[in-house]
This record gives structure tokens, C-alpha cells and sequence, in this order.
């Protein structure tokens, strides 16, 4: 087993996030992302952790905010759900508990 390392983001004041917070929020995969200060947090075991960082050449941010058409980064997911629930919309953005789409990566 291999440990993971967690880049803990900085302590809000008074601040949670969630619905109604005031952050731009965007589901990467099976989390939540939101946009804070130019980076992205995501709770994490009763924290906040900074997400993942795009790996393609032509970004510098989050994957979470990643819009690249031809992004090689392995964390990104730009693919076009294909279950019948989400017409087309993005997999980055599928949240359908029973997607069958094979390009999408949450937890459903």
C-alpha cells in the first residue's frame, strides 16, 4: 500500500464550502472542486485539500477548471457523457447515479 500526499488548503475564517458559498464549484470526478484565491479545494476527511493540478502544457491551474481541447493530463476529463440522463453534457460534470458512460470517472 502507498501512501498519498495531501497538499491541506489554508483555513477559511467562518467559511464552509458548499451550496450557496459563494465559490464557482465544478464535480472533477468523485468530488467536489471549489474555486478559491486562482486554485481549487475539495473536502478531504473533515478538511480541505488543494486539487490536483493540470499536467498539460498549456495550463497552470486545477483540472478541475482545466477547458483545454486537446489536454494529454491523466486527471482531467474532458470525454462527452454518453448515458441518457446528462444529453451531452460534460463527464466532468455527470453526477447521475447510474451512469453507464464508460469515459466518465465519479463515484456516482
Amino acid at each position: 500500500m502507498t501512501a498519498t500526499t495531501h497538499a491541506r488548503a489554508e483555513e477559511h475564517e467562518h467559511h464552509t464550502h458548499g451550496p450557496g458559498c459563494g465559490h464557482e464549484s465544478v464535480v472533477h470526478n468523485d468530488h467536489v472542486d471549489y474555486f478559491h484565491g486562482g486554485h481549487a479545494h475539495r473536502e478531504h476527511a473533515g478538511h480541505y485539500d488543494e486539487c490536483t493540478t493540470c499536467q498539460c502544457s498549456n495550463c497552470e491551474g486545477a483540472c478541475a477548471g482545466c477547458r483545454c481541447t486537446d489536454c494529454t493530463c491523466p486527471n482531467c476529463n474532458h470525454g462527452t457523457c454518453s448515458c441518457t440522463n446528462c444529453g451531452g453534457e460534460s463527464c466532468a460534470n455527470c453526477t447521475c447515479a447510474d451512469c453507464d458512460c464508460p469515459t466518465c470517472a465519479h463515484g456516482g
